[in-house]
């Protein structure tokens, strides 16, 4: 269930705006190494927090 939200909340923004969301994408390609890691760290952490809350 939580991999079916997840992947709704993903494609809302590639449905609703393509150009925003392609130049978002492009732009990520641009970052780092690092700065991907960081991005994918505090997703989870973020995502942990909400899990904790809501239990």
């Amino acid at each position: 269930m939580a991999l079916a939200l997840m992947l709704v909340i993903e494609g809302v923004l590639p449905f609703l705006l393509p150009a925003v969301w392609r130049e978002t994408f492009r732009r990520i390609t641009q970052f780092t190494d690092g700065q991907i890691r960081f991005f994918g760290l505090s997703s989870m952490l973020a995502g942990l927090i909400l899990l904790y809350f809501v239990r």
